[in-house]
């Protein structure tokens, strides 16, 4: 019988994710069900909501239960195929785990490209956070030439997208990141106008006002997906009718309960409200695993994009899978440079 190596969730984090939150262990792999197919890894992403996962909380998608393994994105090739339509030596997609060999349904699966390549391509600017950042941009920020978006974790895939395609909008460009290194890269690579190490500043106050001597017209469109410091300096910028796609918040995973232990410095709830009213602001929380239907044309517009250079991408490969909960734990840290991924 063929065994295969996973991660599971061994218990709840406290806090920063410690390596003994996780164990690696072998598993036998079972015979195929109908409808089932094997899939061989070759990489798996991994992501911020992640940390959210770990906690013992509702939220949009349920906790992963202790002794459970590791959920992520994966691709990998089909070794063994019960499910009619996907055969032998398709490479495919799915939620497929921290794992190098994995049992799934079939209908649970897409194929894609033979020809993509690297195949890592769609765990990031052709997958779920380059089409978050597309979808969040798009249909919350609706951005219009001439306008100013701020964006957090820039050289992440999500604020990579966010940023390259309002820049090729016409907007003014503010991205914030966690190292000079990280600002260069957004700068010479994603082509932003400013970018603002937030490490250089230590309350939100002073966040806010680097900001403004950047942007004192103000900002049009805030792309929130990181919270904490950036989020309080950001909101008393807004301009009137401004727009907040809100699709995560890494800044406050860590404070338990997928971010709803945490608290603000500076920005009080009455005076939050006051701000998205005065300004008359429009708010949009979003899950991107609920709009899957327009991945399609996400990928028809994009993916001729990412082929002629136009838009770019970073990704920070790390090999093997036991290497994995580190690398986790670096990413919740800001240590990555670009798209996490695991190559198996």
């Amino acid at each position: 019988m063929r065994h295969g190596k996973r991660i599971i969730l061994a218990s709840r984090p406290i806090g920063m994710p410690k390596a003994e939150n996780f164990s690696l262990e072998e598993f036998q792999i079972p015979s195929l069900s109908p409808g089932q197919v094997l899939v061989k890894l070759s990489h798996f992403s991994l992501d911020p909501y992640m940390r959210g996962r770990m906690d013992d909380v509702q939220s949009y998608a349920p906790p992963i239960q202790v002794g459970s393994i590791m959920e992520a994105g994966g691709v990998g090739r089909v070794e063994a195929s019960a499910f009619p339509g996907i055969e032998v030596g398709d490479l495919v997609y799915g939620r497929l785990g921290w794992a190098d060999l994995t049992v799934i349904e079939g209908n649970l699966i897409q194929k894609i490209p033979i020809s993509m390549d690297p195949k890592s391509l769609a765990l990031g600017v052709l997958g779920m956070p380059g089409f978050t950042g597309w979808w969040g941009l798009n249909q919350h920020g609706r951005p219009k030439p001439g306008e100013t978006l701020l964006v957090g974790a820039v050289t992440g895939p999500v604020g990579s997208m966010v940023a390259q395609l309002a820049k090729q909008s016409g907007l003014n460009t503010i991205g914030v990141a966690g190292s000079k290194g990280k600002c260069e890269l957004a700068i010479d690579k994603f082509g932003l106008d400013h970018c603002l190490n937030h490490k250089d500043y230590e309350t939100p106050e002073l966040l806010r006002h680097a900001i403004e001597e950047i942007a004192p017209q103000g900002i049009d469109i805030y792309f929130e997906n990181v919270g904490g410091k950036l989020f309080e300096a950001a909101i008393p910028l807004m301009n009137e009718f401004g727009r907040i796609p809100v699709c995560g918040m890494i800044s406050w995973y860590n404070d338990g309960g997928m971010g709803a232990g945490a608290s603000t410095e500076s920005l009080s709830t009455p005076h939050l409200w006051r701000n998205i009213l005065v300004r008359k602001l429009s708010v949009n929380g979003y899950i991107i695993s609920d709009h899957w239907s327009n991945y399609i044309s996400f990928v028809s517009e994009v993916e001729p994009m990412v082929a002629s250079g136009s838009i770019k991408y970073q990704e920070d490969v790390v090999t093997g899978i036991e290497n994995a909960p580190d690398a986790f734990i670096g990413l919740l840290n800001g240590r990555n440079l670009g798209k996490l991924v695991i190559e198996v």
